[in-house]
């Protein structure tokens, strides 16, 4: 769970997750250096959570700081390698603001333990799916045209390539290997789901709500959607 300024949205989604039915499930928070204080709410949240949970093997939540903010996309990679490395089998990333409701976790993972899924997209674009209300008709528009924009260059059936709400297998993970991306901004959740597809890696959907953040602004700037706009151009010309 990637954070900048998410001092306010933080807690309720933290508590969210950490209800969650899963055993062994662990929250890792990637801030970067979050002038707002994230980083250090983070770390208090941990302490409470671990001190619930004192004596267990693994500690229930974790948090990763980073130097300063260097885009979304290296902070998904750089919270998706430590987890690996301390042994995770899979992995989920969602956003700190309320978009993803915690409650879908476990069906991610019951659909990746239920078929052979290298990894499991939350989608707003299938049967089922839906954007909030609050959406404005230009909005839902934007972001319908960069589904379809994305998927015809890569030649691509997954509906949501762009959604940010997905479960991995490890061995999906390491097969695209983390380390060699080079989006920095939203344009990894496209260049991650194509990499792992395009290494034999199948992708199923299910179908979510995708909520409107109601704390905190948007980080999404002109330069994260100028890189998202040119990311699959890039990906076609590399990989044609």
């Amino acid at each position: 769970m990637p954070t900048y300024n998410e001092a306010v949205s933080l807690p309720r989604t933290a508590e969210a997750v950490m209800a969650l039915p899963l055993p062994g499930l662990q929250l890792k928070v990637v801030d970067d250096a979050s002038p707002d204080g994230t980083g250090r709410l983070a770390e208090e949240l941990a302490a409470r959570y671990n001190a619930r949970s004192a004596g267990g093997a693994r500690p229930r939540m974790t948090v990763l700081h980073r130097a300063k903010k260097v885009g979304l996309g290296r902070a998904y990679a750089a919270g998706m390698l430590a987890a690996l490395d301390e042994g995770t089998e899979y992995v989920v990333q969602m956003d700190a603001d309320g978009s993803h409701h915690a409650q879908v976790v476990p069906q991610l993972l019951g659909t990746a333990l239920s078929t052979d899924a290298g990894f499991v997209v939350g989608s707003r674009y299938v049967d089922g799916g839906s954007l909030d209300e609050e959406w404005g008709l230009h909005r839902k528009l934007l972001s319908r045209f960069a589904n379809q924009y994305a998927r015809t260059l890569l030649d691509t059936r997954i509906r949501d390539i762009t959604a940010g709400f997905n479960l991995w297998r490890a061995g999906t993970l390491r097969a695209v290997d983390l380390t060699t991306l080079g989006s920095a901004g939203y344009g990894f959740q496209v260049e991650l789901k194509f990499l792992a597809a395009r290494n034999g890696h199948n992708g199923v959907e299910i179908p979510i709500r995708f909520e409107e953040r109601t704390d905190g602004v948007s980080k999404m700037n002109l330069a994260t959607q100028l890189e998202s706009a040119l990311l699959p151009l890039r990906l076609r010309l590399r990989h044609r």
